[in-house]
């Protein structure tokens, strides 16, 4: 059984010194993007889980760039959440029909100019999940960059009924990222159904759990303060 942190450092340091890593650098310390992230945007877009989608929540890494904007010019809006969840209204809403530029509107630098913030409550039943990965396993384990911030938004929109166990959660990562190991995991992780890379689309047919909501336990006096939809919605509970 591995640790997140050991399977961290071994990938980011195989994505640089095999030159798989692309702008920005450098590749520890985030989800890293890949040669080849824009090939597996488009296995992602086959999945008719994305191609049909009305709404979906994507996260704000350069590695699904292509992927969002894809969706974006497939008439999908998109909901990417605010870096660190550090605003009351934490996600931007991208609505392609209200956008005079899909390419732009896509990126974490313009996100805010061409979409509009909006809180959980005005988020809409989702029809996909998009996250970033630095690892993920044959059975759906990811192990994100460690901060966290992922699963979080997911636990905040499952507990307001916006996702459930049959949503869609997908994932682009490079091959070298696809590991055929054990992992250790925690009660909050949020397992992948699908993974997408440069040359393959794998359907984990996960057996792992997924969080029904925040474990509100987990979090610290720092977190909620960080984060002032969480500080709320533990007042409205």
């Amino acid at each position: 059984m591995s640790g997140k942190d050991s399977i961290r450092g071994r990938v980011w340091d195989r994505l640089e010194a095999d030159d798989i890593a692309r702008f920005p650098f450098p590749p520890h310390g985030r989800i890293t993007n890949f040669d080849g992230a824009d090939a597996a945007a488009e296995r992602a877009m086959s999945l008719p889980e994305l191609a049909d989608a009305d709404a979906v929540k994507a996260n704000p890494d350069a590695p699904q760039l292509p992927l969002r904007r894809k969706l974006l010019h497939n008439g999908t809006t998109v909901y990417m959440a605010v870096p660190r969840l550090a605003a009351d209204r934490p996600f931007v809403e991208l609505d392609p029909e209200e956008i005079s530029d899909l390419d732009a509107a896509a990126t974490i630098s313009q996100m805010s100019n061409y979409g509009r913030k909006v809180g959980p409550e005005d988020v809409p039943e989702l029809d996909g999940i998009v996250v970033g990965s630095v690892a993920v396993t044959e059975d759906g384990a990811r192990v994100g960059k460690g901060e966290g911030y992922s699963d979080l938004e997911y636990a905040v929109l499952r507990g307001l009924g916006l996702v459930d166990d049959d949503t869609p959660v997908v994932t682009t990562v490079h091959d070298v990222q696809f590991l055929e190991e054990d992992v250790d995991t925690e009660r909050y992780d949020v397992p992948m159904d699908v993974v997408c890379t440069p040359t393959r689309t794998v359907r984990t047919e996960t057996t792992r759990r997924r969080p029904t909501g925040i474990f509100w336990d987990d979090l610290d006096s720092k977190r909620l303060e960080e984060i002032p939809v969480l500080d709320r919605l533990r007042e409205e509970r």
